[in-house]
């Protein structure tokens, strides 16, 4: 099999094929045979395989992702079909820990793509969902982490980065609206009296409207490269404790705090938020060594921070609103978590001061 061409099956990976892909990063080594070990087919199509070599060397194991037959539209909609393949077939440097990637195949007629990346298991990393939060220390490493990723792109445009010219800066397309009008009415009604009064007296034009809000501010500067999607069920965590990022499938240029604020907020039960949210603001901004001119200022930072919580409630009431994305268990809680925080942080009040900033 061609090295161009995508597996339709993952029993259609062959050992020539990975020998092909491995052999981009690692030359000389020739795969002699492949063992399909695990599928996780979800939001993507994934699989592990292990990998046994006949000359050369290279990963014993590797995971292997793919787009979902029923879920490519919806992602070529919103924008983020090609996302993650493009960032890592780029080439750019991403310094937050995040899974290595060997070899990406890009179908752009077909909707489709692969990559073949290291395989976290091997790195002891324990991947984390909203049923397993993040403890203080875990989301201070998880920040500074995000920190270093924004200060080497501050301020990036396609002058400054040509090689990363298609991430779009972010906009509350209606691509993105539209999903989240159908699907957030029935997340509201799935969690019912779960939700604090605040977010449950709102409809779900209302609930997205603030999204629209919250993501309109994104576009003013400073600017950088975002994750874009760092909630908790794409982070890992690492036998020392640092926090990694998956599925970069969201990436995008925007202000700094979708990222702070998405993760910090999801990452945490409302008992650590309430207690440390404030102090893992001054910890991103200590570790943001940016030039003084487009420093964020302290009582702006915290602003930015409390708004976002209306971007996480509406997305997390979309994915509850769904079947077949998420389990409910953890779009319900994440939910919680955002609608919490929504009430708490008063983020309806940060949005109408960001807005008349």
């Amino acid at each position: 099999m061609s090295r161009s061409v995508i597996p339709a099956l993952w029993s259609d990976v062959t050992a020539d094929w990975m020998t092909a892909a491995i052999a981009s990063t690692n030359p000389g080594a020739e795969v002699s045979d492949v063992e399909l070990l695990l599928v996780d087919d979800g939001t993507s199509r994934r699989a592990r395989f292990g990998l046994h070599y006949a000359a050369g060397s290279g990963p014993e194991t590797v995971f292997v992702k793919g787009e979902a037959d029923a879920h490519r539209t919806v992602h070529a909609r919103n924008g983020n079909l090609f996302n993650e393949a493009d960032l890592y077939a780029s080439g750019v440097t991403l310094p937050v820990d995040h899974p290595r990637a060997y070899h990406v195949v890009i179908d752009r007629p077909g909707l489709d793509y692969i990559i073949v990346m290291e395989d976290l298991d091997r790195r002891g990393a324990d991947p984390r969902d909203a049923t397993r939060p993040l403890t203080v220390a875990q989301v201070a490493n998880g920040v500074r982490g995000l920190a270093r990723l924004h200060r080497r792109y501050w301020g990036f445009s396609r002058t400054t980065h040509p090689t990363l010219a298609w991430v779009q800066t972010w906009e509350p397309t209606e691509g993105f609206q539209v999903g989240l009008r159908r699907r957030v009415p029935t997340g509201l009604e799935r969690a019912g009296d779960t939700l604090p009064a605040g977010v449950a007296a709102l409809d779900g034009d209302q609930v997205v409207d603030q999204w629209v809000r919250f993501v309109s501010t994104l576009r003013t500067a400073p600017v950088t490269l975002l994750h874009g999607d760092a909630h908790i069920g794409n982070t890992y965590v690492l036998p020392d404790d640092d926090v990694g990022f998956l599925d970069w499938a969201v990436v995008r240029r925007g202000n700094w705090s979708q990222d702070v604020g998405y993760f910090a907020i999801g990452a945490l039960t409302d008992d650590d938020r309430r207690r440390a949210l404030p102090d893992l603001v001054d910890e991103y901004l200590a570790a943001l060594t940016v030039p003084p001119d487009g420093r964020p200022a302290r009582e702006d930072a915290w602003r930015r921070v409390r708004a976002s919580a209306a971007y996480g409630l509406a997305i997390w009431l979309s994915t509850l609103g769904t079947d077949g994305w998420q389990p409910h268990e953890v779009s319900l809680a994440l939910a919680q978590r955002y609608a919490t925080a929504f009430v708490e942080l008063d983020a309806l009040g940060a949005l109408e001061e960001l807005e008349r900033d």
